[in-house]
């Protein structure tokens, strides 16, 4: 655990899983046409699954190693004092984007992508430290059995209150956009004025929020398995990448199992979603930890590296470049030309503007990463 020459094969996993679910993040935000998006590169529309609903629970995952790799340490007030400070953070930076984005207060977005960011590793930072184990040293070490056994109640939990208790109006076990529980309990808590937008059903009505309260706590889920992971590297580092790869392999059998009978969807985030998602991320961590040992393809994979080792910063610069562009006026003028360029093939155009983006943004980190400038919240 405290041997030197293990520490870059496993912090360069992290960092390069990491940076692959930024690298993903910014090509799914940023098509040059919402019109003209490859399905894998779109969200399922409802039930089901693609590649671009793994990204946000695999960043959880990766937020979830993390936080797992950084126990053992001591508790005290400064401990609680910064897990406060990053939480606060994430959630204000996410308000500040939703007011930078659509100013005023009357259609204000309280959900979202960095605020349930915020939440997730407040509520896990706060469930390890109370049930992690006090050693002589001093320090407190994870609670493997605590993390497990809250990361089932979580999922048993709200499986049975999406199926057993009915929002108001519709039977117990309604799943439909306007019909579930969980988008029933963000109407009444922050009013359809103040939820996404897009999140409406088949008449056009605002009825749920794809980072909604109580789907938060299924997500949470993702952090906690990706705490477990870190554990295991930590018990056995020399046995840790086939341990999270069976791990991995066995949940998202597991997810993809009980979807037939609680189905897979992102914008529920549904138990069985929760489990295929993070047995996933598993499989895909396991594999830049196998990346990570080779120098070769370490260095063919350095832009993840970048990326990885700036994550939030790097989705926040691609959030306001995407904005700056299409204020501006630059995506319009873009897409144009990649359309006229690329007349028979309009979603490999969209695909390319994204690519673009995905570019400059990597263009701007590259200097602080050099200069060892990275954001650390």
């Amino acid at each position: 655990m405290n041997d030197a020459r293990s520490a870059p094969a496993r912090l360069g996993g992290l960092d390069l899983f990491r940076g692959l679910t930024v690298a993903c993040m910014v090509i799914v935000n940023t098509p040059g046409s919402w019109d003209h998006v490859w399905w894998p590169l779109d969200h399922a529309e409802w039930h089901g699954f693609t590649p671009t609903d793994l990204v946000f629970p695999a960043f959880l995952c990766a937020m979830g190693v993390a936080l797992g790799l950084s126990f053992p340490r001591k508790v005290d007030g400064k401990l609680w004092g910064r897990v406060a400070r990053r939480t606060l953070l994430l959630i204000l930076i996410g308000w500040a984007w939703q007011m930078l984005a659509r100013p005023g207060l009357a259609d204000f977005r309280v959900f979202g992508v960095l605020p349930r960011l915020g939440l997730c590793y407040g509520l896990a930072a706060t469930l390890a430290i109370l049930t992690a184990r006090k050693h002589a040293d001093g320090r407190a070490h994870l609670g493997a059995a605590a993390i497990g056994i809250a990361s089932l109640v979580l999922l048993i939990g709200y499986w049975a209150l999406l199926a057993f208790v009915p929002a108001p109006g519709y039977a117990a076990g309604d799943l439909s956009p306007a019909g579930n529980l969980a988008g029933y309990i963000d109407r009444i808590t922050v009013t359809t004025h103040h939820m996404y937008r897009f999140g409406t059903d088949a008449a056009g009505n605002i009825v749920y929020d794809p980072e909604g309260l109580l789907s938060t706590l299924p997500a949470l889920v993702n952090v906690l398995l990706g705490m477990l992971a870190a554990l295991l590297w930590k018990a056995a580092p020399e046995r840790a990448t086939l341990r999270i790869l069976i791990a991995g392999i066995a949940l998202a059998a597991l997810g993809y199992a009980l979807s037939f009978a609680f189905p897979l969807n992102k914008k529920l985030w549904t138990s069985s979603f929760a489990l295929l998602t993070s047995g996933l991320s598993g499989i895909i961590f396991a594999a830049c930890i196998v990346a990570a040992r080779s120098a070769a393809v370490r260095t063919m994979l350095w832009p993840l590296d970048v990326l990885g080792m700036n994550a939030i910063l790097g989705y926040l610069l691609s959030l306001l470049l995407s904005l700056a562009a299409m204020r501006s006026g630059f995506q319009a003028w873009a897409w144009e030309g990649l359309a006229a360029l690329l007349p028979g093939n309009l979603l490999l155009a969209s695909f390319l503007f994204a690519l673009g983006m995905l570019l400059v943004v990597l263009a701007l980190l590259i200097p602080l990463h050099r200069r060892g400038i990275h954001l650390r919240l």
